[in-house]
């Protein structure tokens, strides 16, 4: 049983219109109506209404702040508990003064995610939609976030659900083998655990085909733009973000360190690294700034590789084709708008045509092609269907990896005719290993280190 009361601020603290403080707990909303005055008491308030007034400090009597209260009684909130949310103007000082005279109630700091948990522990929502939460308030694509939502409503819960019972199922059929070998209830034979395991292992293989296009639209794709200084990178990159991020000008050199930034494109999120000019130099700096670069180049997932088309290619970007064999990249021939000089036939030597994208940065030209390959690249120019439920959470996918495991050992161990009771160790694994999934067999640890990635006030 949950006792205590939490508070916590639930928007972002700064200059706003308005703050939102959440009170949630036993005596939510009697200790809030200590400290606010209104026409009608908080105590006799039906649920889900809001009311007007001002928080008030108990003892000097001093008007703190003018306010909205809203109120509601539990099981119907978002904790089941009963929860108060009061609204002041947003600002840091209005903020804090009624949150310092809340702390002064028999009221404490929530910690990070605890709403969230309180949510879970009361049985409102499983640990698979409130990991969804998280991917909700972090979405970088209006894919990535209907993806979330669909989540957050329980469409893998359903799923898991769904797998878990027939696997229960399965157990309950071993067990009145075991217990009861001589009442024929059901004969339960090794193809009869090979049907199942076998069953459950296609609907776990569905659910993995989605994780890799899942994983990207929760993540983003990681992008490194590399290519030997002043070929037009930075200039690519204020192109995608729509906005001038990175210093342009005509000085080899200019980037010296890794800029970071988050676009969308097709409704696909990227994060772009926009790197240092891949050259030999003497320069300290720069060489740190190259170093880094190369790094990126090798955990990038996606490598925009620029080219200056009015140039003949270069012995370093020769060794960056030869790096990249084999890579999920782009080859952009920038600077399409001056005469050619590159030679294309050098060029499809490391690279197929397929791989190149024609493009002047400058005047605008090819932004679109380029958004297409990437498209292509990774979703075949379209993502599945709306009612595909995807797996997004990495943390899943090791699961239902795990599962699937376990349930192919089983049905290995069924087809080689091994006792039923050591069959029934690794199906009951499996059912553990989903249950984690959504929280029912997840240890306390788990759930702390889980939870801990919320924001303070969700």
């Amino acid at each position: 049983m949950i006792s205590d009361t939490i508070a916590a601020i639930s928007t972002s603290v700064g200059e706003a219109g308005i703050a939102v403080i959440r009170v949630s707990g036993p005596e939510a909303i009697s200790e809030v109506e200590r400290i606010f005055k209104s026409k009608t008491k908080l105590s006799e308030a039906s649920s889900h209404t809001i009311h007007y007034g001002h928080i008030y400090n108990p003892e000097s009597g001093e008007k703190i702040e003018e306010v909205l209260v809203s109120v509601m009684r539990a099981p119907r909130s978002f904790t089941t508990e009963d929860v108060v949310e009061i609204n002041t103007h947003g600002g840091v000082i209005s903020v804090k003064r009624v949150m310092d005279l809340l702390l002064l109630q028999n009221i404490r700091l929530a910690e990070p995610g605890e709403f969230t948990k309180r949510a879970f522990l009361n049985g409102r929502i499983d640990l698979s939609q409130a990991e969804a939460v998280i991917d909700l308030i972090r979405s970088k694509s209006d894919r990535a976030f209907s993806l979330a939502l669909k989540q957050v409503d329980g469409a893998l819960s359903r799923k898991i659900a769904e797998l878990r019972q027939i696997l229960l199922e399965t157990l309950a059929h071993i067990e009145v083998n075991i217990d009861y070998p001589e009442h024929d209830v059901e004969t339960l034979t090794a193809e009869f655990i090979k049907q199942k395991s076998s069953f459950v292992m296609e609907e776990i293989t569905k659910l993995l085909k989605t994780a890799n296009e899942g994983k990207i639209l929760r993540e983003g794709i990681t992008t490194a733009i590399v290519g030997r200084p002043n070929v037009g990178k930075s200039s690519l990159l204020n192109t995608l973000a729509r906005e001038n991020k990175a210093i342009v000008t005509d000085i080899p050199g200019t980037t010296r360190d890794v800029i970071e930034e988050y676009v969308t494109i097709n409704n696909i999120p990227l994060k772009l690294l926009d790197t240092a000019g891949i050259r030999e130099t003497m320069d300290v700096v720069e060489r740190i700034g190259v170093e880094r670069s190369k790094t990126a180049v090798d955990e990038a997932d996606l490598l925009l590789l620029v080219l200056n088309a009015s140039e003949p290619l270069h012995d370093d970007e020769i060794k960056l084709l030869e790096q990249i064999r084999g890579r999920q990249a782009i080859i952009i021939m920038n600077k399409m708008d001056l005469p050619r000089k590159l030679d294309m036939d050098v060029l499809r030597q490391y690279v197929d045509e397929q791989s190149i994208v024609p493009m002047s940065v400058k005047e605008q030209s090819g932004i679109d092609l380029l958004e297409e390959r990437i498209s292509n690249l990774f979703f075949g120019g379209k993502l599945e269907t709306q009612d595909l439920t995807y797996v997004t959470n990495v943390r899943h996918i090791a699961l239902l990896n795990k599962a699937k495991k376990s349930l192919q050992d089983a049905y290995n161990a069924a087809d080689q005719l091994i006792p039923i009771d050591m069959i029934q160790i690794d199906v009951r694994l499996a059912w553990e290993q989903l249950g984690e999934i959504v929280g029912d067999t997840a240890p306390d640890s788990l759930l702390d280190q889980i939870f801990s990635q919320f924001c303070l006030g969700k």
